[in-house]
């Protein structure tokens, strides 16, 4: 199993994403804003995962103030949680964490007496705990409904990396749809998108169907169409950071094109995500704010310049694929289907 995020006695440990493949390092996080740095630095990154770093963020910021009263336990708390706020803008889930969390903490310190510092931070280490505990059962049921949407003989294609490493470890959302189905014993094979600008699919996704033993070939972002047009990708599969309240989805950026060219060519094309990556406050993808990251992770790749000399580069960090491109969204809870507006209205007034 891949612990993408840990809890330890000395903080959170992570492995760093920034340094695979070719190293597999695993730091400790210390502080809140230890954590809030790693995730945007994209130390830990996936939505998902995000929400658990997060979370498991803010405890280590609630444990470092155990020594405070009420007034400044609480100013600190404020201060992890709006460190961690602006950390990533596209992943709901981050917000999701944060809220989640903040709920849990006004519960422990309402009460006008009796407040036990240390008390609050042991139930806010268990709360994040239970969180992390939640997104391994929940990548898992995820994998085992969406394994029946995958033929017997398939290539898959993915985009971006949706595995383990993009959750708090073991399945993953995408890629752990393709590894049940995998370990059902179907024919499966993957296409694995490099993912310019950060290049997620050759360091990452590559690096986890080989640790699974899933074969796989990596490609370049721009030979998609070419093999869907010689009939060689049975569907396309993909993960998201936020989806709107009528099926619109975020994802890493180049996935839209994806959808497309899958519509073009009559290949079904699936979403992978928990219900904490839907946002139904949002009514479309408009909506959904998009992460404009540094040039500089598109002029050059791990420091390694590539453009020359003043180029000016674009670097939006997601794209929103529009519902009607999206064959089913597969949740935790079971399998979404059109029209996504009443699914996922349904999925909530559960």
């Amino acid at each position: 199993m891949i612990k993408t995020v840990e809890w330890v006695s000395e903080g959170v440990r992570m492995i760093d994403q920034l340094r695979l493949p070719v190293e597999e390092v695993y730091p400790v996080f210390r502080t809140c804003g230890e954590v809030a740095e790693a995730i945007r630095t994209m130390v830990v990154r996936g939505a998902p995962a995000i929400g658990v770093a997060a979370a498991m963020g803010i405890a280590l910021g609630v444990k470092s103030a155990a020594g405070l009263d009420r007034k400044n336990s609480v100013a600190q708390f404020n201060t992890c949680c709006e460190t961690l706020r602006t950390t990533r803008p596209t992943a709901v889930n981050l917000f999701w964490a944060i809220a989640r969390m903040k709920k849990k903490f006004e519960s422990l310190t309402s009460t006008p007496d009796g407040f036990d510092p240390r008390e609050v931070a042991r139930e806010m280490e268990k709360e994040a705990l239970k969180i992390y505990e939640e997104d391994i059962a929940c990548n898992k049921a995820m994998a085992e409904h969406g394994a029946r949407l995958i033929p017997q003989d398939a290539a898959v294609l993915t985009h971006c990396n949706a595995g383990a490493l993009a959750t708090a470890g073991y399945y993953g959302t995408a890629l752990g749809v393709i590894k049940a189905a995998h370990e059902q014993g179907k024919h499966i094979s993957v296409w694995v998108d490099e993912t310019r600008p950060y290049l997620q699919g050759a360091r990452l996704t590559a690096w986890e169907c080989e640790k699974e033993g899933i074969p796989h070939t990596l490609i370049t972002d721009n030979m998609a169409g070419h093999f869907m047009k010689r009939g060689q990708v049975q569907c396309v599969v993909v993960g998201a950071d936020r989806i709107a309240a009528n099926g619109d989805t975020a994802n890493k950026i180049g996935t839209y094109s994806l959808s497309v060219l899958a519509k073009e060519h009559h290949i079904p094309f699936f979403v992978v995500a928990p219900q904490s990556s839907i946002d139904p406050t949002l009514k479309s993808g408009e909506e959904i704010p998009i992460e404009e990251r540094s040039s500089r992770e598109v002029t050059h790749i791990r420091n390694v310049q590539i453009a020359p000399d003043g180029t000016r580069a674009a670097h939006p960090a997601f794209d929103v694929t529009p519902a009607q491109n999206i064959h089913n969204i597969i949740t935790e809870h079971g399998i979404l289907y059109k029209p996504f507006s009443e699914s996922i209205a349904a999925l909530f007034a559960e």
